[in-house]
């Protein structure tokens, strides 16, 4: 068929038909996409950051106190997180004021995942000698939250949050 010959046929001509199965099509894909996408949103939201506003707005004036008491023991507590290609380990140092080694208090560590609470991991720490405290996990990479809570009889004295890099 040369060009002549397709220039000689008449237009084709545009009905309500065609016109209804265009826009049909049209919003259709739209709503697949739309439903595509907040399938993909939902499966990989974690879920709120607390379960009740409420009380976490009380629990506030509680912490606020907890952090001024932990500032008036002035406690020197230094974490040593290193990771390598198969584990990561946190080694903890807790001394009072006058430099000396704490005794008799739990530890606990986790790496808080920054945006995924599923992705957490507690690391169970070993007191070694007072004061030394010592855990190790599988290997974690990437950006994290060490959060460690030192606990002496149930009670929480001491809590610190540092953002840590692994590798």
């Amino acid at each position: 068929m040369s060009i002549t010959e397709r220039s000689n046929r008449p237009p084709r001509e545009v009905t309500g038909r065609t016109v209804l199965i265009c826009l049909l099509a049209f919003f259709g894909l739209i709503a697949a996409m739309n439903a595509v996408l907040i399938r993909l949103a939902v499966s990989t939201f974690g879920g709120v950051e607390t379960e009740n506003a409420y009380q976490a707005g009380l629990n506030f004036s509680r912490e606020i106190a907890a952090a001024e008491v932990q500032d008036g023991l002035h406690w020197q507590v230094k974490a040593t997180v290193s990771g390598g290609p198969e584990t990561t380990v946190v080694e903890l140092v807790a001394r009072d004021a006058d430099g000396r080694p704490l005794a008799g208090l739990d530890a606990s560590a986790r790496l808080v995942h920054p945006t995924d609470r599923r992705g957490d991991i507690v690391v169970p720490l070993n007191e070694r000698t007072a004061g030394m405290f010592h855990g190790q996990v599988a290997a974690a990479h990437g950006t994290w939250t060490l959060v460690i809570d030192l606990l002496r009889d149930g009670s929480r004295m001491f809590r610190s949050r540092n953002r840590v890099f692994l590798r």
